[in-house]
């Protein structure tokens, strides 16, 4: 009794076995583990509690023998509950020799290793998990330090990232990513002291690949303990933001280019209105004065004229910068009304005729007489007035073409001038604010007439587009419905 006593004191499952491995006492606890009552196990032979269908593992007779030769043994076996279930054990057998008063005995004692093990399996899945997570970050470079900052590991994204392969850099100190300089100045060391006192280190900055070349990095080095909080060594992540860094730089770079760009619209709206007033009673000056011009000497009346002249190319172009204000500010209006365009144009024509004569240009105007349209009649002889005027800078002595045709519910107006012509890269950048297809040395000008010409065609519902003819020079195409009213 006092025996039995004692095993079932036993937390673990005791048997006590005969000299030939059969069941002579047990315990609760072993009741309880192997699902049977004791009047079940009982004079059973040990082996009925041990699966038989695995012959990579040695059979019970041989761990008793073993036991009998080595006095205990101990192994880890899977044992067999009554309903055939298995459960992991770890079993130790003893063997207990003949004395005076009592045979041979074994006594075998199994403790419950399920949970150890679906706990070491969880911790195992866990672990494969991440390792193959880690190893398959190719976005980030993923790696262990030891305590002196060498590299222990290296992922495939550490790889990718910075050129090294596991084989070339484990066992290398983490200052070949830094550049020669931060290395000598002690900041590989700094950042692992930072990491161990604060917990953490972060930053961003340039890093070093293999090849020589630069990145720009995102880093984090944190320190790692093992489950007694010794200090064991770093893990250390990084990202490459070289591309988004550069993204960055370059919507900055768009903002300051868009704020620069709305300063310069803003200042041109302002100098324009601030210009205007003195021009036009300069302008009314002149005028009055040239009304005189019979009563001038020669020489004064033709420096009036030529003075009544520039004034007139000065208000033009503050109309024009004002008209670039407005665009830019969203406020260009037209006033639409029924058109005859074959009109508008030989009135544009007539009015230029003094241009015409001083660049030595003859315009010849063909086409259709007579085609209506509903448009702003004031911004579109702006349009005609800036194309003539182009062509009249460009080819200065030669003829210039203005023709006008319907094509279904569409009217085409060409100019055809027979100058240099326009690269053919830069057919449709001229059409830009400020910009220009000759030098501005030898043909003077702010590259606005063809920006406010197809701005006003486009409000209009109409396109424009320029090319350069099999001929030389270069025709601009305006094509606008003719009978859509576009009121604004």
């Amino acid at each position: 009794m006092l025996l039995q006593t004692v095993i079932d004191a036993v937390r673990d499952a005791v048997l006590v076995l005969d000299a030939s491995g059969r069941i002579e006492m047990w315990n609760r606890c072993s009741e309880v583990l192997h699902g049977r009552d004791g009047s079940e196990l009982r004079g059973k032979p040990v082996q009925v509690l041990f699966p038989v269908d695995d012959p990579t593992v040695p059979p019970i007779e041989a761990l008793l023998a073993e036991a009998r030769a080595k006095s205990v043994v101990e192994a880890e076996r899977w044992q067999l509950r009554k309903d055939g279930s298995r459960f992991a054990t770890h079993l130790t057998v003893r063997f207990a020799p003949r004395e005076e008063g009592s045979p041979e005995r074994y006594v075998t004692v199994s403790r419950d290793l399920t949970e150890r093990r679906r706990a070491n399996d969880q911790r195992f899945q866990e672990d494969t998990k991440f390792r193959a997570l880690v190893e398959n970050a190719r976005d980030y470079a993923i790696f262990m330090l030891d305590t002196t900052g060498h590299v222990a590991s290296w992922n495939e994204g550490a790889q990718r990232i910075k050129g090294y392969t596991a084989r070339e850099i484990v066992g290398q100190h983490f200052s070949k990513f830094y550049s020669e300089e931060e290395s000598r100045s002690g900041k590989c060391e700094r950042v692992l002291q930072i990491a161990l006192a604060e917990g953490r280190f972060e930053e961003e900055g340039w890093r070093v690949r293999k090849d020589g070349t630069r990145f720009w990095a995102h880093v984090v080095i944190a320190p790692l303990r093992d489950d007694q909080g010794q200090h064991i060594g770093f893990s250390k992540i990084t990202r490459d933001l070289t591309e988004r860094r550069a993204a960055e730089l370059d919507r900055l770079d768009l903002a300051r280019a868009q704020e620069a760009l709305r300063l310069r619209d803003e200042f041109l709206s302002v100098a324009s209105h601030e210009l205007r007033t003195p021009l036009v009673a300069l302008q009314l000056q002149l005028e009055s004065l040239d009304l005189q011009h019979d009563s001038l000497e020669p020489k004064l009346g033709a420096k009036i004229s030529r003075a009544r002249r520039n004034a007139t190319r000065l208000a033009d172009l503050i109309a024009t910068l004002l008209d670039v204000s407005r665009i830019a500010e969203g406020r260009l209006t037209l006033n639409v009304r029924r058109v005859d365009l074959g009109e508008l144009v030989r009135e544009v024509v007539d009015r230029l005729e003094e241009s015409a004569a001083l660049a030595k240009n003859i315009v010849v105007v063909s086409g259709a007489t007579q085609l209506h349209a509903f448009c702003d009649p004031l911004r579109m002889g702006q349009v005609v007035s800036n194309l003539l005027a182009n062509a009249f800078k460009y080819a200065a002595g030669a003829a210039v073409d203005v023709h006008l045709e319907r094509s279904d519910n569409i009217a085409v107006l060409t100019v055809e001038d027979r100058g240099p012509g326009i690269p053919e890269h830069q057919l449709e950048r001229i059409f830009d604010r400020f910009e220009r297809a000759a030098s501005v040395r030898n043909y003077p000008g702010m590259g606005l007439g063809l920006y406010v010409a197809r701005e006003i065609v486009v409000a209009h519902g109409g396109s424009i587009r320029a090319r350069n003819r099999d001929g030389g020079g270069t025709a601009v195409e305006i094509r606008l419905p003719i009978m859509k009213d576009t009121t604004q």
